[in-house]
This record gives structure tokens, C-alpha cells and sequence, in this order.
């Protein structure tokens, strides 16, 4: 059964940088395209980057620029370096599988651009 373990988030003032980090179990990770998703209340999920298992990357165009995602096969983990940051940036941020995410979603991370 896969797990999702997302971490990192906070309250950062705009121009702020933080990183997530997305611990997943499973032997199939390092096979798996892996994405990070957000999503604010009161509207559906948004995706925000993708990363194959070769490293190679997508970024939404809201992201571009600011936003990179990495990962590392041996622990299992995709990580979201998240630069500039602005206070449309705020949601809760959650990785899964991409581009079809699995049903289970794990807890997310909540981040806060607010001065």
C-alpha cells in the first residue's frame, strides 16, 4: 500500500523560499513519475510540477521560473524548491503520482505567503 508523506510547509512572507519534501513508500517509486499538486479550499487540486524517473521536469506557467522540483531515488523522496514566493502560492501542497495520481492522497502541507 502507498504511502505519501508531505512536509516542509510554513508562513512566509512574500519573496520567501521554502522547501517541501514528499517521503513515498513502495519499491516502485524510482519507476514512478511523481508530481506535486495544491489545492486552496473551495477549489479543486491544481497541478504544479512533474518530475520523470530520469529527472526530467514540467512546471505549470504559474510556477515557472520560481518553482523546481528534484527527487531522490534511493530515499524515495521528491522534494519542491519553491523560490519568489507570492501569496497566490497559499494552499495546501501534496505530492502523488503523475500524471494519474493514486486514489489515496496523503495529509499535504500547508503553505502561507502572508506579511
Amino acid at each position: 500500500q502507498v504511502q505519501l508523506v508531505e512536509s516542509g510547509g510554513g508562513l512566509v512572507q512574500p519573496g520567501g523560499s521554502l522547501r517541501l519534501s514528499c517521503a513515498a513508500s513502495g519499491s516502485i517509486f524510482r519507476t514512478q513519475i511523481m508530481g506535486w499538486y495544491r489545492q486552496v479550499p473551495g477549489k479543486q487540486r491544481e497541478w504544479v510540477a512533474t518530475i520523470t524517473s530520469g529527472s526530467l521536469t514540467a512546471y505549470a506557467d504559474s510556477v515557472k521560473g520560481r518553482f523546481t522540483i528534484s527527487r531522490d531515488n534511493a530515499k524515495n523522496t521528491v522534494y519542491l524548491q519553491m523560490n519568489s514566493l507570492k501569496p497566490d502560492d497559499t494552499a495546501v501542497y501534496y505530492c502523488n503520482k503523475a500524471p494519474s495520481p493514486y486514489a489515496y492522497w496523503g495529509q499535504g502541507t500547508q503553505v502561507t505567503v502572508s506579511s
